[in-house]
Formats: C-alpha cells, structure tokens, sequence
C-alpha cells in the first residue's frame, strides 16, 4: 500500500544489512588477528596468525552487496511486522547456505583459498545474528512509532458504500496499522465542495478510488481537485475482474497504464534465473565435451546422415526458433511419421510414440541418458532457451493448439527440462496434464524451484527413467 515508501525501505534495509556484513566480517577478523596474542600471553598456546587483510577482501566484495539480493529472493524483506521470529531465521538460513555455497564455488572454481577458515567460520554466523538483531530492533521500534496515531497516514476512501467496504476487507493488519481511514466519501451522492471541505478538514495524504461503480468523469474531477491540493490519487484497478493476472502500474508513450500480468514481471531474480541460465549452460558444455564426442562419433557410425537435427519450435509467446539436437532418427523420419499418426499415445497436439520405429538403436541409447538434448545448450547461451521451463513444441504442433489458456504455457522463455519431466514422463498421456504441470511451474515460479527441479532431473537423466 506503501508503494514508493516501501521500495525506499526495502532499499535502505538492504544498505543497512549491506553495512552489518561488513561490519560481520572485520569484527571477526580483528578479533581473530588478536586470537594469537591473547592465547600466547595468557594460555601458553600457539595459535596460528591470520594472514594480511588485503588477502581474505574478496569475502566482503561478494558478500556485502550479493547478501542482501539472496535475502530479497527469499522474501526476507516481505511482511516485515507479520512475520515471525522462525520464518525470518528460516529465510535466513537459506540465503546463508547459498552464499556459503558462492563462497565455495568461488574457492574451488576460481582459487581464491581462504588462508584463515576460522575467520569465514566465525563471520557467517555473526553476520546472521546481527541482521536478525537489527530486524528485531527495526520491528520493535515501527510498531512503537505506530502504536502513535499521529504518525498514521490519513486516508480518505472514495466510492460506493458496498464498493469501499469491499476495499476496506482487503487491507491487512498491517496497512491499517500504518494508515488512518478518516472518511468513506460516495462521490456519486455527495457534492464535489464535500470532498474539498473532507481533505481540508482531516489534512488528508492520500486519497483511494474504489472506482468499480462510479462515473469515470466524477472520478476524473475528485482527482484534478487532488492535483490541485497537492493530494495522492489511488485507484483501485480491480473495477476488472481477472482470474490469474495481477494488477501492476507502469508507463507506455509517456501515458500511465494499469498493466495486466500472468507471468514473473521483470525482477532481479528473473535477471539471475538469465545470468545462471548462460552461464551454467556454457559451464555444461565444457564439461560435456566427452558425450559431444560420443554422440557425434556414434551417429555417423550408426546412421547415415547429419550429427544434428534442426526443427522450427514455438519459443516465448510462439515465436519460432531453431531448436537443435542430436538426431536419433532416420533422415526420412518426418516423412514416416503420417504413417504412425494413428498410433499417437499422447491427446492433443502433441505426438509421442513409447517405441518409435523411426529412432536408431544408437539413437535410443542417446534417448534413454538424454544425452541427445546436449545441443539445446548452445539454444541458452544464445538466449533463446531456458535451463528449467516449459518445453517447447514444434510450430505445427502450436498452431493445432485450440483451448486459448493451453497458450499460456508459451508466456514464459522455454526449457531444456520441467515439471513435467521429473514427474514421470511416460506415465504422461494427456496434454491437459502436461499443460497443467507447466502452468503450476509458471504460477509458482521462483529460483529456489528451478534449483529443485534441476536437481530432480540429475537421476532422472543418470538412470534414464522416463525417457522416449
């Protein structure tokens, strides 16, 4: 309800917990730099010396500014006063173990060895225990604030009496914790001079539109007496009735618009789901060099014909793109498949056959290990694939779709691997399900599930299970 408010807050807290880790770290490695001294002078007991500071910098350069990101991702700034003690050391938890891991990927990947773990070891859990004591401190001291009904915004609600109650159902404890209601005002039955007379009267800061069924022009008119007085104008945008999509406000030709969203709006953890799709995409490659020789080697010694196969797929809201495989068909394969059209296992548009005659036995082998869909790496780096998403069907196959909702699979960025590939791909038979699948992975997207679902695709492809 805040709006800007909270995205200020939201930016100083992180600045803040930015500042703690810093603190975190040089505490624990003054505090450890004095360790030898004190054991020497006091226990008679050697304790080895840390090495210079400048050598152990590179910790605080990722974990101060990456830190606070990993913690938004976890929702650890969301329902600061609603939340409790366990779910805030439960999100923090986690956004430590990921950056832990960071740590780690960056002391085996890129040898950047701390000489002194005993300092890493004592500024993890530091850091954790002074963000927690400062989320504390901050809860304790904005309810306090609060508790002062002279530190409340005062709010005026503007429509019909069933329109307002309704609005006024919808705020949380919270928002009525930091906001005042002063008036309910029906601009429908009630003179324009009213509400001037309302926003004077109370010092009215914001004014909220519950516009559903309310004449617009009558809308238009309390707002330009808003602008005149210098006053915030709120409308409710949920006068439309959606289903699935959220409401969002942005601007287009310089002119405010009320925009609509099915999909993940662009977000940090959408730029790092593109950041660690690249990379880890190219990282696969390299690794995966090996099974490229393989596969290359085994098709041209088992089939004639070229190592890859290449075939137009709907990419992100349909657009076509060029999806490349190894082939583990025959070269004639699209040709045989009008006559093994009647023998489809799968309803709708989509064709799967268990046991494809058209697929080589070196083909299948590379089917079974998934090792055919190597090449779809290259289709991530370029940026036209996902490492997790929906997975995309050929053109021909889109344009049979009929039900208008199955398209809403294509709204985001397609994948290498899914829901519905870690969920027992030959028990899958009917596209509803399969459409199903992939809108629960659209409505519940987050990094934390691609992490889950790529690590249920490792014995997936290991043991080959589930694949045609």
């Amino acid at each position: 309800m805040l709006g800007r408010q909270q995205e200020i807050n939201l930016q100083i807290n992180q600045l803040m917990d930015g500042a703690l880790i810093a603190l975190a770290f040089f505490t624990c490695y003054f505090l450890r730099a004095a360790l030898p001294e004190w054991f020497d002078s006091i226990l008679s007991f050697n304790v080895r010396p840390v090495p210079p500071l400048r050598e152990l910098m590179w910790i605080p350069a990722i974990t101060v500014p990456f830190t606070p990101l990993v913690l938004e991702l976890y929702g650890y700034y969301r329902d600061p006063l609603q939340k409790d003690s366990v779910r805030s050391l439960r999100q923090m938890t986690q956004a430590l173990l990921v950056m832990s891991a960071i740590v780690g990927a960056c002391v085996i990947f890129l040898k950047w060895a701390p000489e002194s773990r005993s300092v890493l070891l004592l500024f993890i859990p530091t850091a954790g225990l002074l963000l927690l004591a400062k989320e504390e401190l901050v809860k304790r001291s904005v309810i306090r604030r609060l508790r002062d009904s002279n530190q409340k915004e005062r709010l005026l609600l503007v429509g019909t009496e069933d329109d307002v109650a309704r609005l006024e159902k919808k705020l949380d404890a919270v928002q009525m914790q930091i906001a005042e209601v002063v008036e309910r005002f029906d601009i429908s039955e009630r003179p324009l001079e009213e509400f001037l007379k309302l926003l004077h009267e109370h010092s009215v800061q914001r004014v909220v539109f519950a516009p559903a069924h309310l004449n617009f022009a009558q809308i238009e008119q309390a707002i330009l007496a808003c602008e005149d007085e210098g006053v915030e104008s709120w409308v409710s945008a949920d006068f439309i009735n959606t289903s699935l999509a959220e409401a969002r406000f942005d601007t287009f030709g310089g002119r405010p618009m009320i925009v609509f969203r099915t999909t993940p709006e662009t977000s940090w953890a959408l730029l790092l789901k593109e950041f660690l799709d690249r990379s880890g995409a190219a990282l696969v490659l390299l690794l995966s060099f090996p099974l490229w020789a393989l596969a290359i080697v085994g098709i041209k010694l088992s089939s004639p014909g070229p190592v890859f196969f290449h075939q137009m797929r709907g990419g992100r809201h349909g657009k076509p793109f060029t999806i490349l495989k190894f082939r583990t068909m025959s070269v004639d394969a699209e040709e045989k498949k009008r006559e093994l059209l009647q023998a489809n296992e799968m309803s709708g548009p989509v064709f799967k056959l268990e046991k494809d005659p058209r697929v080589f036995p070196f083909g299948a082998f590379l089917r079974r290990f998934s090792i055919d869909e190597l090449p779809q790496l290259l289709n991530v780096v370029r940026g036209e694939m996902s490492l997790v998403g929906p997975r995309p069907l050929p053109v021909y196959e889109v344009e049979q779709i009929e039900n208008s909702s199955h398209r809403r699979r294509l709204s985001m960025k397609p994948g290498i691997t899914c829901i519905w590939q870690v969920s027992g791909r030959n028990q899958i038979s009917d596209f509803e399900d399969w459409v199903r699948l992939d809108l629960q992975y659209i409505d519940n997207w987050s990094i934390w599930l691609d992490l889950k679902i790529l690590l249920q695709t490792l014995p997936v492809v290991l043991f080959g299970s589930g694949a045609r």
